[in-house]
């Protein structure tokens, strides 16, 4: 089975989604299953992992409703606000769903003392141990290292890193990228989406040349056993269709074994949620 590990669904409110700012046009509409589905056929895509955006309760039971109405959504990452002390109580709400897979805080651009520096927040993550949830770790290149330290304390978690951290792809960054991806991949529970690279470079001019030595890296820290695909739709149309980022990710993959390949493009995914 093949899974894309990380996709989008919104209906879109300028307000609610401020992140959506000048110049990301393409984004200011509504993107539901039925938009992505074709694209999905075209590229033998079985299923998907649909990611929270929104950082609400709403938004959980939001994408849990569409993962009951769709068998493609094969599972959901979900919000809930891991600050509270009476964050427990949500936990248990949501894990009534059976297609809930686990939890994502907007980590990226916070203060450390938001969260990656926040003990309520580091121990409700390790509540998610007990519950048999998941969590996406996004943040970006500059926190790299904040996070390696955050990982430290979460031993026995289920961790999945978005994005390969949002190197600076446009600006070819990646010497301190690389030294903190290498300590955080040195942690057993940690798996890496390979997603979100086409946007971290420049949008109209990025080559399959400059993501090469992002992905090889990934790759070779994480090991076949622990990279999984992920589209990152629909916000790769910021720079590039679906097909497009299929067509990356086909391109690395000729590198690989057959079985190898199968683990990218979907074993990986399916053992990392317990889908």
């Amino acid at each position: 089975m093949r899974i894309d590990a990380h996709q989008h669904f919104w209906s879109y409110d300028p307000l609610k989604h401020q992140w959506i700012s000048d110049g990301m046009d393409v984004l200011k509409k509504d993107f539901g299953p039925e938009d992505l589905f074709a694209h999905l056929q075209a590229n033998g895509i079985d299923g998907t992992v649909a990611v929270q955006v929104d950082e609400t309760e709403a938004e959980t039971g939001y994408l849990l409703e569409l993962a009951a109405k769709h068998d493609f959504i094969k599972s959901v990452v979900g919000w809930t606000d891991l600050r509270t002390e009476d964050a427990e109580e949500n936990i248990i709400r949501h894990k009534q769903s059976s297609k809930l897979a686990g939890f994502r805080c907007i980590m990226q651009g916070a203060e450390d003392t938001d969260y990656l520096k926040n003990n309520v927040f580091t121990e409700n993550i390790k509540l998610l141990h007990r519950y048999d949830l998941s969590y996406d770790l996004l943040v970006y290149q500059n926190q790299m290292e904040s996070l390696v330290r955050f990982v430290d304390k979460l031993p026995d978690n289920r961790l999945i890193l978005d994005h390969i951290g949002k190197p600076d792809i446009k600006n070819k960054e990646i010497k301190l990228w690389k030294q903190h991806l290498k300590e955080l991949a040195a942690h057993p529970g940690v798996y890496c989406k390979l997603s979100g690279m086409i946007t971290e470079a420049d949008h109209s001019s990025w080559t399959y040349e400059e993501l090469i030595p992002y992905l090889e890296t990934a790759a070779e820290y994480f090991g076949v056993d622990r990279i999984c695909f992920g589209s990152d739709w629909p916000v790769c149309l910021l720079a590039g269709t679906y097909d497009t980022v299929v067509g990356v990710m086909n391109r690395f993959a000729g590198q690989l074994s057959p079985q190898e390949r199968e683990k990218l493009f979907g074993l990986n995914t399916l053992n990392f949620y317990k889908l």
